[in-house]
């Protein structure tokens, strides 16, 4: 009898055409710890994929989003991913220096972003504006603008632009806002930072626990609380010079051994099982609008006004924007 299955078994195997996974195949996707926690979509994501793709999805937390590329660059050719999720928009550039990247071959991807994407090396699943975010029970009289910002008693919490994709975000929106003069105005700030976290986790928890006035997060934030919590006594502001936006992609590696299985989870990516995931799990906006559309609460803030770096001007821009942060916040 256990001939027979075997043989059956291995008649099944030869039958299989090339390229399928079967169940025994693992796509490993690294990605950032809120992404995976339960939480956030990735439970979803990995039992939707998994019915589909007749295969393991395994997701790797790596801290947040700056750290992936570090933790790609220490492991090189070693890597055991073959997937990354959760860079953003700017370190694409430096993403793709590494040349641990393939392209994604995917021709005209069907998305619902304001802006254009042309970027043949990652593909977007989700984006949002940066913001910051208050308790409307506690403050007042909300800043309208960064200067209003610097010039109050307001403390807040940020992330640290070298770890966090957050953090880095905030860099590049001062330098867009101050260019040469803003390193003069992290040092108006510098007074009213509480502390720079590794990571948007450890900031968004010390807000919550009274520990700053406001907190670097997404205009799309106090939708968590109004939807998960019930709770509307969070907002966000639209900064009168406008809010700086982020995208956040995945790439392929290029020596990937389950290429095939990658393409099929970059197609998968952009569809229903994926995006319709992302609103209340991520809080962000999902690149594909889902058929089901996006939920209460993600209208209420959009800035007048979207500020962003694409490619190589970020990455020109953030070397010089970090010296500039680090020296204001040393003194």
């Amino acid at each position: 009898m256990k001939t027979a299955i075997i043989a059956a078994g291995l008649a099944a195997l030869a039958a299989m055409p090339a390229g399928m996974a079967s169940a025994q195949d693992t796509l490993t996707v690294y990605t950032y710890d809120s992404f995976v926690s339960e939480w956030g979509p990735g439970p979803i994501i990995k039992e939707n994929f998994e019915s589909q793709c007749d295969c393991t999805l395994e997701l790797v937390a790596v801290g947040d989003g700056a750290e992936l590329i570090s933790r790609l660059q220490l492991e090189g050719d070693r890597t055991e991913a073959d997937i990354v999720l959760g860079i953003d928009e700017n370190l694409t550039a430096v993403a793709r220096d590494t040349a641990m990247f393939a392209l994604h071959g995917v021709d005209s991807p069907d998305l619902s972003m304001p802006v254009a994407w042309e970027n043949d090396m990652f593909l977007p699943f989700d984006w949002g504006y940066f913001a910051f975010v208050y308790d409307k029970t506690k403050v007042e009289n909300p800043p309208a603008n960064f200067e209003e910002l610097a010039d109050s008693d307001l403390t807040i919490v940020i992330q640290d632009p070298r770890s966090s994709t957050p953090g880095l975000g905030l860099l590049l929106w001062v330098k867009a806002v101050y260019g040469e003069e803003a390193g003069a105005y992290w040092e108006r700030l510098s007074d009213n930072i509480v502390t720079v976290t590794k990571g948007w986790s450890e900031a968004y928890g010390m807000f919550l626990e009274g520990e700053a006035d406001m907190v670097l997060s997404y205009t799309t934030s106090p939708a968590y609380h109004l939807l998960a919590e019930d709770d509307d006594t969070k907002a966000a502001i639209a900064f009168e010079e406008g809010n700086y936006m982020q995208i956040e992609v995945a790439g392929k590696i290029a020596t990937t051994d389950e290429p095939e299985l990658a393409d099929q989870f970059l197609d998968f990516m952009l569809t229903d099982g994926f995006q319709s995931a992302i609103p209340e799990t991520n809080w962000m906006y999902p690149a594909h609008t889902p058929q089901e559309g996006l939920p209460e609460g993600f209208e209420s803030v959009v800035p007048e006004k979207a500020l962003i770096y694409f490619g190589t001007e970020a990455r020109d821009i953030r070397d010089v924007a970090l010296e500039e942060w680090r020296a204001a916040l040393s003194q």
